[in-house]
C-alpha cells in the first residue's frame, strides 16, 4: 500500500487569466445592462431610427437600379415621404383635431355617464375605484402646473421625431458604408456567414415594416368607414387611433377596440356598443388570421408566442416604443441564434464523422 505522501493531488484548471477573464465578462455585461437603463429613450431613438433607414433603402435601392444616384435617390425618397406626410396631415389633422377638442370638452359628461352604469356601480363597489381616484387628484394637486407639463411633453415628443428624422437621414447615407466596412474586417472564412445574417435581417425587418404600414392603413381606413357609418361622434380620431394600434401586433387592436366599444355604449347605447364589439372582433379575425400571417409569418418568421412574449417585455423595458420594435428585435435575434445554431452543427458533424 502506498504511503499517503505519493499521492500528487492534480494540478488546478483554473488559471488567474480565467478568472480573470470570468471577472471582466461580468463587469462588461453589468456594465452594458446599466448604460442601456440609463439611456434608454437613444436605444428607442436610434433602433427607431435604423428600422425607418432600413424601410426607405429598399425604396432608394429600387431607384438606383433605375440608374439614379444614391444621393439623389435619397433626396427624392424623403421629398416623397414629406410631401406624402403634408398631404395627409392636411387633409386628415384639421378635422381630427376639431373631433379631438370635442372629445375633451365632452370628457367630464362622458365621465360623469360611465359612473352611473351598472358595471361601473359594482366595479367601484368592490374595489372602491372613486376612492382611489379621489387620492390621485389629491396628490396631484401639489404637482407642476398641467399645462406646463403638456408642453414640456410636446416639444419633447417634436424634440424627438426630429433627432429621429437626422438619424435616419445619416444612417442612410452613411450606414451601407459603415456595414460594408465592419464585415470586410471579418476573416475570409466567416463572412459570408455574417453577409448572409445581415442580410436575412434587412430583408425580415424591410418586409416586417413594409407589410405593416399595410395593415395600419387597412385598420385606418375601415375603422373609419365602420364608424362613419354607424354615426360614432369623434369617428376619425378614434379611426386614426385604431389604424395606429396596429403598431403593435394582437395587444394594440383589442385594447383600442374594447375602448371604442365602451365609448359607444356610452355615447349610443347598448347595440350601437354590441355592434361596434362585432366589427372589433371580426376585424381581429381578419387581421390575425390573414392580414398578419402574410406579414409576420413570411417576413418576419416570429412565432405569435414569441411575439407576445417580446413585446409584453420590451414594452416593459422602452414604453410603447419598445411594443412597437420588438417584433423586428425577436425577429433579428431568433436570426441570429438560427445561425449560431447551424454553426454549432458544422463544428459538430466533423468530430463525430472522425471519431
Amino acid at each position: 500500500m502506498p504511503a499517503p505522501d505519493s499521492f500528487v493531488s492534480p494540478a488546478s484548471q483554473v488559471t488567474v487569466k480565467t478568472v480573470f477573464t470570468v471577472c471582466f465578462t461580468v463587469l462588461a455585461v453589468a456594465a452594458l445592462v446599466y448604460f442601456l437603463l440609463n439611456t434608454r429613450v437613444s436605444v428607442v431613438l436610434t433602433l427607431g431610427a435604423v428600422m425607418v433607414a432600413i424601410a426607405l433603402n429598399h425604396a432608394v435601392e429600387a431607384l438606383t437600379r433605375r440608374g439614379l444616384r444614391r444621393s439623389l435617390a435619397i433626396a427624392a425618397v424623403l421629398l416623397a415621404l414629406v410631401a406624402v406626410g403634408v398631404g395627409l396631415g392636411l387633409l386628415l389633422i384639421p378635422p381630427a383635431i376639431a373631433q379631438g377638442r370635442a372629445l375633451v370638452a365632452e370628457a367630464p359628461a362622458l365621465w360623469e355617464k360611465v359612473q352611473h352604469t351598472r358595471f361601473f356601480l359594482a366595479f367601484d363597489e368592490r374595489f372602491d375605484v372613486q376612492a382611489q381616484l379621489r387620492q390621485g387628484r389629491e396628490a396631484a394637486t401639489g404637482a407642476i402646473n398641467p399645462v406646463l407639463t403638456a408642453v414640456g411633453g410636446v416639444l419633447s415628443a417634436l424634440g424627438g421625431l426630429i433627432t429621429l428624422l437626422f438619424l435616419t437621414i445619416f444612417i442612410l447615407i452613411f450606414g451601407p458604408g459603415l456595414v460594408a466596412a465592419l464585415l470586410a474586417e471579418t476573416g475570409p472564412a466567416s463572412r459570408p456567414r455574417y453577409e448572409r445574417i445581415v442580410a436575412s435581417i434587412y430583408r425580415s425587418v424591410g418586409g416586417y415594416l413594409g407589410g405593416l404600414l399595410g395593415i395600419c392603413s387597412v385598420n385606418a381606413m375601415l375603422t373609419t368607414a365602420f364608424l362613419a357609418i354607424t354615426r360614432m361622434p369623434f369617428f376619425l380620431p378614434l379611426a386614426i387611433l385604431s389604424g395606429a394600434s396596429s403598431l403593435i401586433p394582437y395587444a394594440g387592436p383589442l385594447v383600442v377596440g374594447s375602448m371604442i366599444s365602451v365609448l359607444a355604449l356610452i355615447t349610443g347605447g347598448i347595440w350601437k356598443a354590441l355592434a361596434t364589439a362585432i366589427y372589433f372582433v371580426l376585424y381581429g379575425q381578419l387581421e390575425g388570421n390573414v392580414l398578419g400571417p402574410l406579414v409576420y409569418r413570411r417576413t418576419a418568421h416570429v412565432n405569435p408566442l414569441l411575439t407576445i412574449l417580446s413585446i409584453l417585455f420590451l414594452a416593459e423595458f422602452m414604453g410603447i416604443a419598445g411594443a412597437v420594435i420588438a417584433v423586428p428585435i425577436a425577429a433579428a435575434a431568433q436570426i441570429v441564434a438560427r445561425e449560431l445554431l447551424a454553426m454549432r452543427r458544422e463544428q459538430f458533424v466533423p468530430r463525430s464523422a472522425n471519431s
